[in-house]
C-alpha cells in the first residue's frame, strides 16, 4: 500500500488532513516554520532569546507560557501569530491536491491557519449554520464552491484549529486545546437524541454541520502533519474515534498516516495503531506532495 494506491481506489468516502508540512515543502529554510514563528514572539514579549523550542515543554505548552510570561497587559498573540502568515502563497502542489479533493468530491480538513489551500480555488467562506455562527469556533464555516449539504461527500476546505481571518479562533495553547476539546465532547456525547452515540442515524448528530462529521463518517488519510504529543486534540478525537468504531463496528472507517524523511517514533507507532491508523513511509517528499495527487492520462 501506497499513497498513489489510497488516492486511487479510496477516494470515495476519503477526507484528507493536511498539516504545515504542505506549507514547508519546497519553501526557504525557517519559513513557514510554526516554531520559528512563536520563538520570534517569545523573544519579543519576554526579551528572553530563545534558539529552539526547549526540551521539556510541548509547543502547545510553550505558547501558554508565551502568554503567561509576557511584559505586556494588552496583547493579543493570536492576532500577531497571524500576522505572520501575510503573503503566505500557495505553490503548484498545493494547487494540484486541492484540485485533486475538487475531482474527487474530498473534503479537506487542515490544522493550518492560513487560507493558502482555498485561495487555490478562490473560494467563497460559507456557514452552514448562520444563526448559531462565532468567529471563536467557527466549525460549522468552510471554504468552498458553493454551500455544503454533505459535509463527509462533498469538496470543502475546513480549518480544524480555526482560520486567519479569525483571530480568536486560532487554537495555539494547551489550555486553548482544552476548550476544543470540551466543545467537541458536548457535541458526542451530550443530547438524546443528537449526540453520536445515540440510536439515530449516524449521519444525523449535533456535529453533523461541522467538520467532526468527516472524522467520523470518513476514511482518513494524514497528510505533512506530526501528530505527535503536541497534537493533543486532534490525537483525543482519533481515540473519541476508535471508541466509537468499537462500538459500532459497522460503522468503521479506515485510516492512513502517510509521512517522508525521517522514522517516526515507536511512541507514534502504538498509538497511531491503537487508533485504528495505519502507518506507510513514501520514498521522498516529492511523492508525499505530488505524485500521487496528479492527473491520471
Amino acid at each position: 500500500m501506497n499513497l498513489k494506491t489510497i488516492t486511487q481506489q479510496y477516494h470515495q468516502q476519503l477526507a484528507l488532513i493536511i498539516g504545515n508540512g504542505i506549507n514547508r515543502y519546497n519553501s526557504d529554510a525557517g519559513i513557514n516554520s510554526w516554531d520559528a514563528m512563536l520563538l520570534e514572539l517569545w523573544e519579543k514579549h519576554t526579551q528572553e532569546d530563545a534558539q529552539a523550542i526547549p526540551l521539556g515543554i510541548s509547543l502547545t505548552e510553550f505558547y501558554d507560557a508565551l502568554d503567561l510570561s509576557s511584559q505586556l497587559k494588552e496583547k493579543n498573540l493570536q492576532k500577531e501569530f497571524c500576522d505572520f502568515l501575510t503573503g503566505w502563497n500557495a505553490k503548484p502542489h498545493h494547487h494540484a491536491i486541492v484540485n485533486w479533493a475538487k475531482t474527487h468530491n474530498t473534503p479537506i480538513l487542515t490544522t493550518n491557519f492560513d487560507e493558502t489551500l482555498s485561495d487555490c480555488l478562490a473560494l467563497h467562506l460559507h456557514h452552514a449554520d448562520g444563526q448559531r455562527f462565532t468567529d471563536f469556533y467557527p466549525w460549522s464555516s468552510c471554504f468552498a464552491p458553493a454551500p455544503v449539504t454533505n459535509v463527509a461527500r462533498e469538496f470543502a476546505i475546513w480549518h480544524i484549529n480555526g482560520m486567519q481571518r479569525y483571530s480568536r479562533s486560532i487554537r495555539l495553547g494547551l489550555s486553548h486545546y482544552m476548550g476544543s476539546v470540551e466543545r467537541a465532547r458536548a457535541l458526542i456525547h451530550k443530547g438524546n437524541p443528537g449526540r453520536l452515540y445515540g440510536d439515530n442515524d449516524s449521519k444525523i448528530w449535533n456535529g453533523e454541520n461541522t467538520w467532526l462529521h468527516s472524522i467520523f463518517n470518513c476514511d482518513l488519510l494524514f497528510l505533512g502533519l506530526g501528530l505527535d504529543t503536541s497534537e493533543i486534540f486532534l490525537r483525543w478525537l482519533l481515540i473519541e474515534r476508535a471508541k466509537y468504531f468499537k462500538t459500532f463496528p459497522e460503522r468503521a472507517k479506515q485510516a492512513w498516516y502517510v509521512y517522508a524523511g525521517s522514522d517516526i517514533s515507536q511512541g507514534q507507532r502504538i498509538f497511531l495503531k491503537s487508533v485504528g491508523c495505519d502507518v506507510i513511509k513514501e520514498s521522498s517528499y516529492d511523492a508525499l506532495y505530488g505524485e500521487a495527487f496528479l492527473p491520471t492520462t
